[in-house]
């Protein structure tokens, strides 16, 4: 069978982790030469060696996306050692949940300096080795909370919605140049920190208005991030694609037998 992105050289940033992680697997089950890159050098190497312990192929960076000295050592490690870069995932990110009157500053500039600053210097960085290059793809890993209000979403959704916002931009003016630039916009998903900052109240609350009923997978994201990073997808621009099993799009629901008389 063919592998969809045979010989393409992609890199993950937050890849040493929860969707990251799962993006790189799956690139790697379709061929690609993955460059795993995240805060964590040692998380890093542990995903890149367990690549290729499988037969895979992908190296580690380290790296600090809020600091522009760092995204511009790891853009280059890349080209150094695979010579090109097809493909960027910008997935690193942080998260917060602090209610609006209770945000502070550093927190807010904290947030926005990696989801978003970060997020604009990498793809930067990486654009224009792909407009050296001839052209390429990239998906920014966006949130539904940057579409929707939510309780203590302040500073995390305004880098999501800003985030959204800025590919749109990248989109129209990268066309030129033959890079696709997209969006996914994950809901509740399974990771490391879902287990950890979600509650009892809050699983039982998406699973009740969530119309598939559960949380999504990283793999699930995975499996949408090879689409867009595949030929398959190349007319596919500056879209958000939305993976929350209908969250998003879902109105007034209710049990009918618990419905009123």
């Amino acid at each position: 069978m063919m592998r969809r992105l045979a010989g393409k050289v992609p890199l993950v940033t937050g890849g040493a982790r929860g969707i990251g992680r799962a993006i790189c697997r799956a690139f790697v089950r379709e061929g690609a030469i993955v460059a795993v890159a995240d805060l964590n050098r040692e998380g890093a190497e542990a995903v890149a060696k367990e690549l290729q312990d499988a037969g895979g192929k992908a190296m580690a960076i380290g790296v600090d996306v809020a600091d522009p000295a760092s995204v511009a050592a790891m853009v280059h490690a890349v080209i150094a050692a695979q010579g090109r870069l097809d493909i960027l995932v910008n997935n690193a990110g942080v998260g917060g949940n602090t209610p609006f009157l209770e945000t502070r500053l550093e927190d807010w500039n904290r947030i926005i300096g990696i989801n978003l600053t970060g997020a604009f210097m990498v793809a930067q960085a990486c654009a224009r080795e792909m407009v050296r290059g001839g052209g390429g793809k990239i998906v920014n890993i966006a949130s539904l909370s940057g579409q929707r209000g939510g309780n203590g979403r302040a500073a995390y959704g305004a880098s999501k919605a800003g985030l959204e916002l800025l590919t749109k931009v990248m989109a129209v003016e990268l066309a030129e140049h033959n890079i696709n630039v997209n969006n996914i916009a994950p809901g509740a998903i399974e990771t490391e920190m879902a287990k950890f900052a979600h509650d009892r109240a809050t699983r039982a609350a998406y699973s009740y208005l969530i119309p598939m009923t559960r949380y999504g997978t990283p793999e699930e994201i995975a499996d949408a991030a090879v689409f867009l990073c595949s030929d398959e997808s190349r007319y596919v621009h500056g879209h958000t694609l939305n993976v929350d099993g209908g969250f998003r799009e879902a109105g007034l629901m209710f049990k009918r037998d618990a419905a009123p008389a």
